[in-house]
C-alpha cells in the first residue's frame, strides 16, 4: 500500500507534456529515504580478477568506506566468462580492446560491497552479445544488480531496482553515449525479434567554425562530384564528407557541440520517471567519452544531467573518460560528470586478439609476452599519473534525496606496484590525495561547487554549492 500512494501521489507531480521527440518538464519527485542514507559511488571498474584480498591487506579503510554505505554503485566495464567454457567469440567492432575478467570477479564485486552496477559502455559486447549475457546472468547468481542492457531496448533502458538492508528501494537507469553500433539494443517489431545490447543516447556531433572557415569548407565541398551531393550548403551550415559544420560568428578555435536524439532522450527520461514512481530514491548513470578522454565537459551532458535530476534522478553519475570531471550541485542533488576509474588492470588484461595490436598503434617487440605488451601499451596511451589517481563519493542524503554532505576520497590505483597488482585501488596516501583533491575542486569551481579539504578528505557541504 506504501508503495500504491506513493504512485499514485507522484504521478500527479507531472506538470507539463511535450510534443512527442521533446523532452518532458517535470516537478522534481522527492526522495523517500531515512535521515544520512548514505549513497558511496566510483567510475570505471576495469578489473580481470578477484581483487578483495589484495585490498584487504593493503587498504582495509577502503573496504569499509564501500561496505559501510548504505548502497555502492560502480560501472563495471569487462566481461566475465569462463573462457575455457566458453564458445562465443570477440565481437568485431569491439569498444577498442576485448576485455576479459574471470567468472569470479561478480561475486568479488559484491564482497568488496559493490550492490548496483551500471552495463551500458563501450565494452558491453566486446565478446558478443552472448558474452554480455553470461556476465548479467554471474552478476544476477552474486546478487549484484544491474541496469544498462538487456535483450531489448526497453529492457535495456528500464529500471532495475535493489533492495537496502533497512528496506529502502533504491532505482538504477543506465544508458551510454559512446558505444559501437553493434552493441545498441533494439525492440522487437511484428515477427522481427529484438536485438539485445545495451540503452544507448546517439548524438548528432557538430563541428563549429568561423564564417571564413565555413566558406572555405563550402568552396572545397562544391569541387565534389555531384552524384556525392547530399544537400546544399547554407549560409551558417555544410555537411563535408559526412561531418557536419556550422558557422558560429567571432570564433576562432574549432569547436564541438553535440545533441541528444530526442526519441533517446524522452524514453530515458520516462524510464528515470518510471524509475522514480516505483522507488524510494534513483541514481540516473551515463558512459560518456565525448568529445575524447582529454576534453572537458559536453554540452549535451549538462544539459542531459540537469534533464534526468528534473525527471526524477537524486544524483547523476557520469564514467567514461578514465579521469575526473567536474562536481555540479543542480537543484540539491549532486551531478558527478566523471568518476574516473576505480580499478584499471590493464597490465592483466588476456587473452589479447590480434586486431588489438593494430587498435592500440603500438609496436609489438619479438617473443613479447600478452602482460608486457600490455605494459608498453599502458605507458603509451596511459602513461600519467592522473589515470590512476580518482575518488569514492559517498553522499549522505536528507530524507526528500537532497544533499546534506558530499565526503570525497581519494584514491590511486597502484601506478608503481608490479605489473600483477596495477591497477587494483587503494586510499591515497596524503601527498597525493590532497594533489587529487585539489583537481577535482578546480574542476567543480567553475560549476559553482565549493570543495573543503580537511584531513584528507573532500567535503561538499549543502551550504557550499552555489547553484
Amino acid at each position: 500500500m506504501r508503495a500504491f500512494h506513493r504512485i499514485s501521489r507522484h504521478v500527479l507531480a507531472a506538470v507539463a507534456f511535450c510534443p512527442l521527440g521533446a523532452a518532458p518538464a517535470y516537478a522534481q519527485i522527492a526522495a523517500s529515504v531515512p535521515a544520512d542514507f548514505t549513497v558511496a559511488a566510483v567510475g570505471d571498474m576495469i578489473q580481470t580478477r578477484p581483487i578483495v584480498p589484495i585490498i584487504e591487506g593493503q587498504s582495509p579503510e577502503l573496504l569499509k568506506i564501500l561496505q559501510d554505505a548504505d548502497v555502492t554503485f560502480g560501472n563495471y566495464e569487462t566481461t566475465a566468462l569462463d573462457f575455457s567454457a566458453f564458445d562465443g567469440h570477440p565481437e568485431a567492432p569491439n569498444g577498442g580492446s576485448t576485455i576479459f575478467s574471470e567468472k569470479t570477479v561478480p561475486a568479488d564485486l559484491k564482497a568488496m560491497g559493490f550492490d548496483i552496477v551500471s552495463r551500458a559502455n563501450n565494452h558491453v559486447t566486446d565478446w558478443g552479445v552472448k558474452g554480455m549475457q553470461i556476465s548479467n546472468r554471474l552478476l544476477d547468481d552474486a546478487g549484484v544488480t544491474h541496469a544498462g542492457s538487456g535483450d531489448s531496448l526497453m529492457a535495456a533502458r528500464a529500471g532495475r531496482f535493489y533492495d537496502t538492508a533497512a528496506g529502502q528501494r533504491v532505482g538504477l537507469v543506465s544508458m551510454a553515449s559512446t558505444f559501437v553500433p553493434s552493441s545498441r539494443a533494439e525492440d522487437p517489431l511484428g515477427e522481427v525479434r529484438g536485438r539485445p545490447g545495451l540503452s544507448a543516447l546517439r548524438l548528432k556531433r557538430t563541428l563549429t567554425v568561423s564564417p571564413e572557415r565555413l566558406a572555405e569548407l563550402a568552396q572545397i565541398r562544391s569541387g565534389r562530384p555531384y552524384d556525392l551531393m547530399e544537400r546544399q550548403p547554407t549560409q551558417t551550415d555544410v555537411d563535408f564528407f559526412g561531418v557536419q559544420f556550422r558557422s558560429v560568428a567571432g570564433q576562432q578555435r574549432t569547436g564541438i557541440s553535440f545533441k541528444a536524439d530526442p526519441r533517446d532522450e524522452l524514453q530515458i527520461l520516462s524510464a528515470i520517471r518510471q524509475a522514480k514512481q516505483t522507488s524510494d530514491y534513483v541514481i540516473a548513470t551515463i558512459h560518456a567519452h565525448e568529445p575524447g578522454n582529454y576534453a572537458e565537459i559536453p554540452d549535451f551532458l549538462m544539459d542531459f544531467a540537469r534533464k534526468s535530476i528534473d525527471a526524477g534522478a537524486d544524483q547523476f553519475i557520469g564514467h567514461g573518460p578514465h579521469q575526473l570531471r567536474g562536481i555540479e550541485i543542480y537543484k540539491g542533488r549532486p551531478i558527478f560528470y566523471s568518476l574516473g576509474n576505480f580499478s584499471f588492470m590493464l597490465n592483466d588484461m588476456r587473452p589479447l586478439t590480434p586486431d588489438f595490436y593494430e587498435m592500440a598503434a603500438v609496436p609489438q617487440q619479438p617473443g613479447q609476452t600478452p602482460a608486457e605488451y600490455s605494459e608498453s601499451f599502458r605507458k603509451t596511451w596511459f602513461g600519467e599519473p592522473y589515470w590512476w589517481e580518482s575518488v569514492v563519493a559517498v553522499t549522505r542524503n536528507n530524507p526528500d534525496g537532497t544533499f546534506a554532505e558530499v565526503r570525497l576520497y581519494p584514491i590511486e590505483l597502484n601506478l608503481a606496484a608490479a605489473d600483477r597488482n596495477k591497477g587494483v585501488p587503494r586510499l591515497a596516501p596524503p601527498a597525493v590525495g590532497n594533489k587529487v583533491l585539489a583537481h577535482l575542486r578546480d574542476l567543480s569551481a567553475p560549476l559553482g561547487t565549493v570543495i573543503t579539504i580537511e584531513n584528507g578528505v573532500g567535503v561538499i557541504r549543502s551550504g557550499g554549492a552555489r547553484r
